[in-house]
């Protein structure tokens, strides 16, 4: 009997603990709130206790953790430099190829160069120029570079970036020079396809995507296709980098140029003594232009004398 009433008496605090707990912890909730407003000193003092008595144990657990996420890490990465490597060893092993082709296909070019007798263009002379500004907007595509004809920047030199073609000089100052972009829609550049060896003239429309002009009929052009100078006209010299065929329509060819116009920070003016077919006209037809006035000013001179002559009367001076 007085084992089933201890028991009995227990079953029955029990009870009464848990329907009163959630009272009794919302109360000391309360509590320690309006303990905290009127001595906050007191409050932050426990807390640093509390927090002092529990950091080792909160570090102790936290090792295991970090352990395990640094192993993971660990396991992670080598298997990311493992793919580092074959992929590097695998490129290693094509540029090694590509080396070799190089240097085989320079042997015969110089041997075919020397049956040909050929004329190699002259040296290149470039400087690197910071870009000054942007001058261009939606009707117009160019930029300022702060170099002008104290710099010896002269009209039509080529401006180049880490990543091919930019444009040319079209004006040039003393102290700043103005360069229209391959993007202009000023701008027509002689191209080739460098895989087809297909010419064509790249035209600048005032956007990002300059076209692909006067292609021969039946040319074979497919997205991804790179596209370099061909040196025609004598603008530029052959090889240099422009872009890439980006989308090929029934009419309409576009290219991505390499050139990132909002990010031309460094560009390298090149000079390769390449005066251009329009500097070559303009050489021809100031020759000729003086050619003519010399022979107009003999003209002048014989007729002036023939008249001198029939003025004068026969055994008489004039």
């Amino acid at each position: 009997m007085k084992g089933s009433a201890v028991t009995g008496r227990w079953h029955t605090a029990r009870l009464l603990l848990q329907r009163f707990a959630f009272v009794a912890l919302v109360g000391a909730t309360f509590a320690l709130m309006l303990l905290g407003k009127a001595d906050t000193i007191l409050v932050e003092r426990a807390r640093t206790v509390v927090v002092d008595a529990m950091a080792p144990v909160i570090r102790a657990l936290s090792q295991p953790a970090g352990a395990i996420a640094e192993i993971s890490d660990n396991v992670r990465d080598l298997a990311n430099l493992r793919a580092e490597n074959a992929r590097l060893r695998e490129e290693n092993e094509q540029l090694l190829r590509w080396r070799d082709m190089a240097r085989t296909l320079e042997a015969e070019n110089a041997q075919f160069q020397s049956l040909l007798d050929y004329v190699p263009l002259p040296e290149a002379r470039a400087f690197s120029i910071r870009v000054m500004g942007d001058t261009g907007g939606a009707f117009a595509h160019s930029v300022l570079v702060a170099a002008g004809a104290r710099d010896n920047v002269r009209k039509g030199m080529a401006v180049l970036s880490g990543d091919g073609l930019v444009g040319r000089v079209a004006q040039v100052g003393r102290k700043a020079s103005r360069v229209v972009l391959i993007t202009d829609i000023t701008s027509r550049v002689p191209v080739v396809l460098e895989s087809t060896r297909t010419r064509a003239i790249l035209a600048g429309n005032n956007s990002e995507k300059p076209r692909l002009i006067y292609l021969p009929a039946g040319a074979r052009v497919s997205p991804g296709d790179r596209v370099v100078t061909s040196g025609h006209a004598g603008a530029f010299p052959p090889g240099i980098p422009v872009g890439v065929v980006s989308s090929v329509d029934d009419t309409v060819i576009r290219v991505q140029p390499y050139m990132d116009r909002d990010r031309l920070e460094i560009v390298r003016v090149v000079d390769y003594g390449l005066a251009g077919i329009l500097g070559s006209l303009d050489e021809e037809s100031r020759a000729a232009q003086a050619e003519a006035l010399k022979a107009a000013r003999e003209r002048g001179k014989a007729q002036r004398l023939q008249d001198a002559q029939q003025s004068v009367p026969d055994g008489g001076e004039p």
